[in-house]
Order: C-alpha cells, then structure tokens, then sequence
C-alpha cells in the first residue's frame, strides 16, 4: 500500500529538507528550481525530493518527505514539460515554506507564525510571496541560515 501524499514539491539544501506548499500555480516547481540552483552556485548540495506530490510521515520526532515512486527524478518545468532533475529518495524537513499571496505574508510575523506542526511534528515556517522568486529565494535562504541547517 502507497503512503498518502499531498500537494508539495520537496527539495534538500545541504542536509535541510525543504517543503514548499501552496495553491496550484503558486510556483512551487520553479521556487524548488531556483532554490536549487542557487544552493548549488553557492556550492552547497541541492537536490529535488519529490515534485507537485510528497509523501510525508513523522518517524521518530521527525518529518520525513518521499518521493512516490511514479515521480521519482521528475519534475515539470513550466513551458518546457516534465524532465528528469536529480533527485535524492527521501530526507527530513526542516523548513516548511508556504508561499501566500504578497499582501499575506506578515511584515514582523510573531513567534507562532514562525512555526508549523505537521503530523505531531513541530517546524520552521516561512511565509513567502507567491510568483516572487528573489525575494523567496533570500527569505528562504535567511531562514535555513538562521536555523543552522545547512
């Protein structure tokens, strides 16, 4: 029997798994492009865990995502199609990005946006504009700094 998935794309930065959720057509694929990317410019290792469907379970105190094996090493890259992207089978989650509409996302979020509990299991947050790839990028990267979780 499969794990139930949701509707995410996952990637791992150094040893940080990422979770990027939101409405379809938020751009969640080509935030993970991007993150990716410029882990990997600044030679940090990158790599997709899974794409559009992720496989989350909490495994001693941890959320661990996977990749359905149907999807594994794919992802779509909007107006280009599905391609093969290097791919790791499964990693823990560090850091939830939710992206949300610009004017949501909060200018001094207290402590308790900062944070979401999936599954029993508590983690970083990070609320991000939605179609703004720089500003995304730089939350994100702050947020995994900040965390020490590279």
């Amino acid at each position: 029997m499969s794990q139930p998935t949701i509707h995410a794309t996952a990637v791992v930065i150094g040893e940080a798994g990422v979770l990027i959720r939101g409405a379809p057509g938020a751009g969640k694929t080509s935030l993970a492009f991007a993150l990716v990317d410029a882990a990997r410019r600044d030679g940090l290792y990158a790599a997709f865990i899974a794409d559009d469907r992720v496989a989350l379970a909490a495994v001693n105190g941890r959320l661990v995502a996977r990749c359905p094996e149907t999807i594994a090493g794919l992802a779509e890259r909007r107006g280009r199609g599905i391609e093969p992207v290097e791919h790791v089978p499964a990693a823990v989650i560090r850091l939830v990005a939710d992206l949300v509409a610009a004017e949501a996302v909060i200018r001094l979020p207290e402590a308790a946006e900062e944070e979401v509990e999936i599954d029993g299991v508590r983690l970083a947050r990070q609320a991000i504009p939605a179609q703004q790839t720089a500003i995304s990028l730089s939350l994100l990267f702050t947020a995994l700094t900040e965390m020490n979780k590279f």
